[in-house]
């Protein structure tokens, strides 16, 4: 267990992410979601990491489910601010403050709760002071609607501001040994200003379990098939280095999803790695008894430095909307 920040949350070591259990990555099916959901809870996990456009609106709906009866159990993080049409299309953010009020009656419906326990701006509106977004959210907290506050994808200096209106629990972004950028210079900042931060994708969305050999590994359907580094002429690269770190997962006798949890985690940040199943759970929880030696974080170092995954973390469009 750590606690979140300064004055945040004492959350599970690992979280669980559920953005896969109702789109994005493969199929889903609710049942096995919510066994899995019940099991993670079993297993020590309490941070359930969920957001208003997954679906869009279902996995709010069904994390709020499977916590039924126990919700004392779990700390709930959920996000608002990125907007889709009735196609579940991304047409948009939006960080009008009446908007944040608006999402965050609805999240509290879906999940069946009466209070949000770390509440994230998902993306930040480039038209709309991030001042005004945080004083809604403040509002929030004040009301006691929401706990703690949290944003995704941010700069150094949008932190800042945000925290003096109402200082911020934690910060999510995209970190693993093939997405490192949060240690040029933001991680610095979350330490001066006693901040959180919890890493999604630490497994750079599957890459690094080797399960993608080749872009037609991919389903036809899979989101990934639309980003950079999956497409073919940066995946073969990109696998050479996830062949070096399996070599040194094997020789541990580890799986290489679990070397690459164990390192996020040592970097004194929560990570939330996503699953639907059983098997990838206990998988992800067995991270938790891996430790890395400084000669083995060494080695990681020398395999996977900042910059050397070829291609962005997203397409064209989505770039636009982190690091702000």
């Amino acid at each position: 267990m750590r606690r979140l920040g300064a004055n945040g949350p004492v959350v599970s070591d690992l979280g669980l992410g559920c953005m896969g259990m109702s789109q994005f990555y493969d199929t889903w099916d609710d049942t096995e979601s919510i066994r899995t959901l019940h099991e993670a809870v079993d297993l020590g996990i309490t941070l359930l990491d969920t957001a208003d456009m997954y679906g869009p609106y279902t996995n709010e709906k069904l994390v709020g489910r499977a916590v039924r009866g126990r919700r004392d159990d779990v700390v709930i993080a959920t996000k608002f601010g990125n907007l889709k049409n009735g196609a579940g299309e991304n047409v948009g953010v939006n960080g009008n403050p009446e908007y944040v009020r608006t999402s965050c009656e609805g999240s509290l419906r879906r999940l069946g709760v009466d209070h949000i326990d770390l509440y994230f701006q998902h993306r930040i509106d480039k038209g709309v002071p991030v001042e005004e977004t945080w004083g809604a959210m403040a509002e929030l907290v004040a009301e006691g609607k929401v706990r703690h506050l949290g944003i995704c994808e941010a700069a150094e200096p949008t932190v800042r501001r945000v925290h003096a209106v109402h200082p911020v629990t934690a910060v999510q972004t995209e970190y693993s040994l093939v997405s490192r950028d949060p240690e040029a210079g933001l991680f610095g900042t979350l330490r001066e200003l006693g901040i959180g931060f919890v890493a999604y994708s630490p497994l750079g969305r599957g890459m690094l379990t080797g399960r993608f050999g080749r872009f037609d590994d991919l389903r036809p359907d899979d989101f990934r098939r639309q980003l950079p580094r999956f497409q073919p002429e940066n995946l073969a690269h990109n696998n050479e280095i996830v062949a070096r770190v399996a070599e040194l997962a094997w020789a541990k006798g580890v799986s290489v999803a679990q070397l690459a949890i164990a390192w996020v985690r040592s970097q004194g940040v929560v990570p939330i790695p996503g699953t639907k199943n059983s098997v990838r759970l206990k998988e992800n929880v067995g991270a938790l008894d891996v430790e890395l030696s400084a000669d083995e974080l060494a080695l990681l170092d020398e395999i996977a430095p900042p910059g050397a995954v070829r291609g962005d973390r997203y397409f064209a469009a989505g770039m636009t909307k982190v690091d702000i």
